[in-house]
C-alpha cells in the first residue's frame, strides 16, 4: 500500500513537472519572440477621455455654474460647481459634482485684478480648481516691500486668494528632447511641424528673437536653422526653420533618452490632475501631473500669461522640449522653479494656441487631434539634424539582453527551472527506490 502512494506521487510530480516546463517554456519563446518592453512608452490612462468630458460639461453649463473641472486619482472626471441644480446636472452626465464656492467668473476676475497690478518680477498665479481658489506664489528674489504690496491686492480681493513664498527662484530655462545651440545659449527641440511648405521645429520664445542660428553641435558644424517667428514675452513660443526646408525620417517621434522615442500622433489641452511626461536635453525624461491652467509668471524678462503648471521637474537647458501624455502633443517647457533634486514647479506653453497663432500643424499627424497613439522607437538614422527624434532604435537590442529582461522572460525561467528540479529529483528517487529493491531482492537470493 505504502508502495502504491509513492508510485501515484511520483507520477503526479513527473506530470506537474512536464506540464511546467510546456508552459514556461511556451512563456519565454512569446517574450524572445516579441518586442521588448519600451521604457519610454507612458502608461496609458483614461485622462483624455476624463479630460473630455469635464471639459465639455463646463462648456455646456457655463463659468457662472462651475470652476473648473479636473481627473481624481481614478482618472474619473469631477467637475466643480455652484449650486445643487448644476452638480445633478453634473451627476447625470456620469460625472463627480464637488460643490464650491466660487465660480469660474471670480476666479477669473481675480486674476484679472492681479495682472492690472504694478508687476512684480519673481511671482507667479495659477487657478487650483480644486481648492477653488487663485494661488499666488513669490519666489526668494521678491522683497518683502513688493510682497507686502501684492498681499494688500490680494486681500482686497477676497479670502480664496491664497499667498505662499517658495524656494528658487522663476526663470526661463534657457541653456531637452534634443539639443540646439545658438549665441544665445542652448534649449531644447520641441514638436516637429510644418505649414505645407517648409518644416520647422517649434520651441520656447524665450529661447531667441526672430533671426537667431541654431546648431547641433557646439562646434557649429551642423545648423539646425533660424528662427523665424515667435513671441515672448505675453507667449512663450518660436519657429526654427530648417536649414535645408525639411526635417527629415522620424520628425513625428520625441527623444525620451536611450536612443528611444514616442510617435506624437495629434495635440491636445491636458486636465488637471492628468500624468504628463516631458522630454529635455538637460534632465532627460520626467514624468508628474499637471497642477493648474491659466497660470501666468513674471520673469525677470517679462510675463508670460495662460501656461500649463506641473510639478514635473526641469533644469536650464530644458527650454522648448515637449511635453505630451499617450502620444498627445500637450506643450513645450518655458520656465519655472527648483530642480530634478529636490523638485519644483514648470510651466508651459500650451501647444494648440501656438500652432494656430504660428499656422502650422504637426508633422505626420494628418491625424490631428487624433485619439492617443502608441508610442513608438525611433528607426536606427532616423533623425533629422535638430529633429526631436534620436538617431538609434531598438534594433540593437540582442537576444541576451531580452532573455535577460526580468519583466520579459523571468517568471517563465524560474517556472522551467523549477520543473526540471522536479523532474530530475523524480527520477533520482525512483532510481534510488530501484536500486535498493535489486539489492534486497539478491541479498535475500544470495542469503
Amino acid at each position: 500500500m505504502r508502495h502504491a502512494r509513492r508510485r501515484i506521487v511520483r507520477r503526479v510530480t513527473r506530470l506537474a513537472a512536464v506540464g511546467g516546463l510546456l508552459v514556461g517554456s511556451a512563456m519565454v519563446t512569446r517574450a524572445v519572440a516579441s518586442e521588448p518592453p519600451d521604457a519610454s512608452a507612458p502608461p496609458r490612462t483614461l485622462a483624455r477621455t476624463a479630460s473630455g468630458a469635464g471639459a465639455d460639461l463646463v462648456s455646456r453649463l457655463g463659468t457662472d455654474r462651475t470652476a473648473g473641472h479636473w481627473v481624481d486619482s481614478d482618472g474619473r472626471p469631477v467637475v466643480a460647481v455652484t449650486d445643487e441644480r448644476t452638480a445633478e446636472a453634473v451627476r447625470q452626465a456620469g460625472a463627480t459634482a464637488k460643490p464650491v464656492r466660487h465660480s469660474m467668473s471670480e476666479l477669473r476676475s481675480a486674476t484679472a485684478t492681479l495682472r492690472a497690478a504694478p508687476r512684480v518680477s519673481g511671482t507667479a498665479w495659477a487657478l487650483d480648481y480644486r481648492s477653488n481658489e487663485v494661488v499666488v506664489r513669490g519666489d526668494r528674489t521678491v522683497s518683502g516691500s513688493d510682497w507686502s504690496r501684492l498681499t494688500g491686492v490680494a486681500q482686497g480681493i477676497g479670502g480664496f486668494v491664497r499667498m505662499e513664498r517658495t524656494e528658487g527662484t522663476f526663470t526661463t530655462r534657457l541653456n531637452g528632447a534634443e539639443p540646439i545651440l545658438s549665441t544665445a545659449g542652448r534649449c531644447s527641440a520641441g514638436f516637429n511641424v510644418t505649414d505645407g511648405t517648409s518644416d520647422f521645429i517649434l520651441t520656447a520664445g524665450h529661447c531667441g528673437p526672430t533671426g537667431s542660428v541654431w546648431f547641433g553641435d557646439g562646434r557649429g558644424d551642423r545648423q539646425v536653422g533660424r528662427t523665424v517667428a515667435g513671441s515672448f514675452p505675453g507667449d512663450d513660443f518660436s519657429l526654427v526653420e530648417y536649414a535645408n526646408g525639411k526635417a527629415g525620417d522620424g520628425a513625428d517621434l520625441v527623444a525620451v533618452g536611450d536612443g528611444k522615442g514616442v510617435r506624437i500622433t495629434g495635440t491636445g489641452e491636458p486636465a488637471v490632475g492628468q500624468r504628463v511626461f516631458r522630454s529635455g536635453s538637460t534632465s532627460g525624461l520626467r514624468d508628474g501631473r499637471v497642477t493648474a491652467l491659466d497660470a501666468t509668471v513674471n520673469y525677470p524678462e517679462g510675463t508670460v500669461t495662460g501656461l500649463i503648471e506641473t510639478d514635473v521637474c526641469a533644469e536650464p537647458g530644458d527650454s522648448g522640449g515637449p511635453m505630451f501624455s499617450e502620444g498627445i502633443a500637450l506643450g513645450v517647457t518655458s520656465g519655472g522653479s527648483g530642480d530634478c533634486d529636490k523638485g519644483g514647479t514648470t510651466f508651459f506653453q500650451p501647444l494648440p494656441e501656438a500652432m494656430e497663432s504660428l499656422g502650422v500643424r504637426l508633422i505626420g499627424s494628418g491625424r490631428q487631434d487624433a485619439a492617443a497613439g502608441a508610442s513608438a522607437t525611433a528607426p536606427p538614422g532616423a533623425a533629422a539634424p535638430g529633429a526631436s527624434a534620436p538617431a538609434t532604435g531598438v534594433e540593437g537590442s540582442t537576444l541576451l539582453a531580452r532573455l535577460t529582461d526580468r519583466r520579459n522572460v523571468g517568471p517563465g525561467l524560474l517556472i522551467v527551472a523549477g520543473s526540471l528540479v522536479a523532474l530530475v529529483a523524480t527520477r533520482w528517487i525512483r532510481a534510488e527506490a530501484d536500486r535498493k529493491a535489486y539489492q534486497r531482492h539478491y541479498s535475500a537470493t544470495w542469503g
